[in-house]
């Protein structure tokens, strides 16, 4: 009998046992549904339209400067932030390359404005391209320029003979420079109803009154101190007191 309590005993406590258990752990909570991985979206790649994204011309030149005017239509990417560079290159393809700059400046901040390039030679030609203060270099504007011709060489004019229709003139071109000159360019213009009939020395250049005659091939090279000289024959109903000739070499 007691043999028998015991073994109901034992069960009873053993069924009380994995109830507290059970209800002492709590239920587990089911997963969620995982979420769907974003996709990644691409940069946009920007596209920069045809047009030039700066615009450059020379407005003005002297015997040892240059001055470039410049216009920036668009920003970063596709344009330049000032202040911009002017790259001054001896020649096209080092400009091409970039390669050998012989003089530069540096704009100020405006979008529009220009730069002026000093201490260049005379008579000089040059070439010149753009880089932002980024460093970024244009690859569109390349162009040239040429620094003025100092003036040195002068031209006097004298008529020679005359009759009733018309006269001689003869006209000495000085290299009045203390370097070399290989080209001239005699100009003036005709007081009264002149036509040239003959012209030796030269090549002469007429539109209306106003002549300019150039050196001929075998006479442009002139030494400091040098001289040429060019002669006309003129048909004209007066004869001039004189003629003024300016000469550019």
């Amino acid at each position: 009998m007691l043999r028998t309590f015991l073994a109901v005993t034992t069960m009873a406590l053993a069924a009380w046992a994995g109830t507290a258990v059970a209800e002492a752990t709590p239920a587990p909570t089911p997963s969620p549904t995982a979420a769907p991985t974003p996709t990644p979206i691409a940069t946009p790649t920007v596209a920069c339209p045809p047009a030039l994204p700066i615009g450059a011309s020379v407005t003005a030149v002297t015997t040892t400067s240059v001055t470039i005017s410049y216009s920036i239509f668009s920003r970063p990417p596709c344009g330049y932030d000032p202040p911009m560079t002017v790259s001054l290159f001896a020649n096209r393809d080092d400009a091409l390359h970039w390669q050998a700059p012989v003089a530069e400046a540096v704009s100020g901040p405006e979008r529009t404005g220009s730069v002026t390039v000093d201490e260049l030679k005379p008579g000089t030609e040059y070439w010149y391209r753009f880089t932002d203060a980024g460093g970024r270099r244009d690859p569109f504007v390349i162009a040239s320029t040429r620094t003025a011709s100092p003036t040195s060489c002068r031209a006097t004019a004298t008529i020679d003979a005359h009759w009733g229709s018309g006269y001689v003139v003869t006209v000495i071109v000085r290299n009045i420079g203390s370097q070399p000159v290989d080209r001239w360019r005699v100009s003036w213009r005709w007081p009264g109803d002149e036509r040239v009939e003959t012209v030796w020395g030269g090549v002469i250049e007429t539109t209306g009154a106003d002549v300019s005659v150039r050196n001929a091939t075998y006479n442009g090279t002139l030494a400091p101190d040098g001289v040429a000289r060019l002669g006309l024959v003129v048909s004209a109903s007066a004869v001039p007191d004189g003629l003024t000739p300016t000469c550019d070499a």
